[in-house]
């Protein structure tokens, strides 16, 4: 049965109630009752929600030269295509994502879906390149829905199991970023690139519908009008330190997993390995192995472990640098330890993430679609900063100065976490 709303204005209480479950309430007064808990099937719902809704962002990275082919469109204008997505999605998550805070969330979840559906059939149809990144553009904004899902399973899960919580949801956006290349190849080779689009539109109305059929009504008002909301998303940075902290490690970690996967297919369809682009679409596979980790994270910090876990997960990222770099001969043991490299970095990135995210969603509750909308925005500009720095790189260094950039900036990571880790112990006068 699903839950009725509560509303701010309405005195009733009782098991059909999901309120906010943040101390003090949504706009600072008591809340009536408990969110009700989250049980697996809907825990699992949300997870599978959140990978399918970003995962039309990355079909196209396999598929350039295809589309480029059949819609007649130059190396350059096809490119575009993966910058028009990310960039949406980066619009969303500063334009809608706030929204969580008010408006009711699973409506807003289920508009957001339908109309990343909407949007994929767009995309789907495209007659020509204008049409395509048109669609492409408008999935990429729409698909935040990942980003409302998140805290909205945050804010429904007991605090004590707030990091498990995260750590599932985040284990099924991941599985949605790394596994939609692979499925992308594949369904591209049964019934060309637009299968691909046709069938996740219609995967998106499936989870539209049981999103509104399974999840409870929830509204916390923030006490703002649209355009003080997005202002207050801007200075939760100047008053909330662990947000600066966690934002800036957030960015440094993924800027070195964007670099590792803009460079992969360039090290792999090279000399050095000769693969097929079907064949390194299965590299996915391998990082999803090391995307699993984020429920073991979660996990970890539902006991408190949050910032040591962090921390030791920054040192493997430094480290897998290092059989990343020896992966780069195509050679003997070479590829083992690409493999091996491929899978630790995932670990680590993934593991930081969700401790940051648990840790993040524990300084104001009654803001968290904000304090996620403010984090992943540093989170996926450090991932574009990596991308950029990573394609401009490579001609000049190849696979060895991009292994560089990814240590420094894991580096960099390791010196974030170790003055944040000062600062906590130094004696505040």
């Amino acid at each position: 049965m699903r839950t009725t709303a509560h509303e701010e204005s309405s005195p009733r209480t009782g098991p059909e109630t999901a309120p906010d479950t943040s101390p003090g309430g949504a706009a600072g007064h008591p809340t009536a009752a408990p969110a009700p808990r989250l049980g697996r099937g809907t825990l699992l719902l949300m997870s599978v929600a959140t990978g399918l809704a970003v995962a039309g962002n990355y079909f196209a990275q396999p598929l350039l030269d295809v589309i480029g082919h059949d819609l007649h469109l130059s190396t350059g204008t096809a490119a575009l295509v993966v910058t028009v997505a990310q960039s949406g999605y980066g619009l969303g998550l500063l334009l809608l994502v706030p929204l969580g805070d008010l408006l009711e969330r699973r409506r807003l979840a289920v508009v957001l879906c339908t109309l990343t559906a909407v949007f994929l059939t767009v995309t789907a149809s495209a007659p020509n390149g204008t049409l395509l990144l048109i669609g492409t553009a408008l999935t990429g904004l729409s698909s935040v829905a990942a980003q409302v899902v998140m805290p909205f399973a945050a804010t429904l899960s007991a605090p004590a199991e707030r990091g498990r919580t995260v750590g599932t949801v985040m284990t099924g956006l991941l599985l949605g970023i790394l596994l939609a290349r692979t499925a992308a190849g594949l369904l591209a080779e049964l019934g060309g690139w637009r299968t691909v689009y046709w069938v996740n539109a219609a995967l998106m109305l499936l989870i539209a519908l049981l999103l509104r059929l399974r999840l409870p009504t929830l509204r916390t008002s923030a006490g703002l009008r649209y355009p003080a909301l997005l202002r207050s998303t801007l200075t939760l940075f100047a008053h909330e330190p662990v947000l600066r902290w966690r934002a800036a490690l957030g960015a440094l970690t993924f800027a070195a997993f964007s670099v590792l996967w803009t460079a992969a297919a360039f090290l792999l369809s090279g000399p050095a390995y000769g693969w097929q682009e079907s064949t390194i679409g299965l590299l996915g596979l391998v990082g999803a192995a090391g995307s699993l980790a984020a429920s073991t994270a979660g996990r970890l910090a539902d006991r408190g472990l949050a910032h040591r876990v962090s921390g030791v997960c920054a040192v493997l990222l430094l480290g897998s640098w290092g059989l990343l770099a020896a992966g780069g001969t195509g050679s003997g043991w070479s590829l083992t330890a690409l493999l091996a490299g491929v899978v630790v970095l995932d670990l680590a990135v993934q593991a930081v993430h969700v401790s940051n995210q648990n840790l993040i969603y524990g300084v104001r509750p009654e803001a968290r679609n904000r304090l996620n909308s403010a984090y992943m925005t540093s989170y996926f500009a450090g991932g574009a900063a990596g991308s950029a720095l990573t394609s401009m790189l490579w001609g000049l260094g190849g696979w060895a100065g991009v292994c560089t950039l990814g240590a420094g900036l894991s580096a960099a990571a390791v010196g974030v976490w170790t003055a944040e880790r000062l600062r906590r112990r130094t004696p505040r006068p």
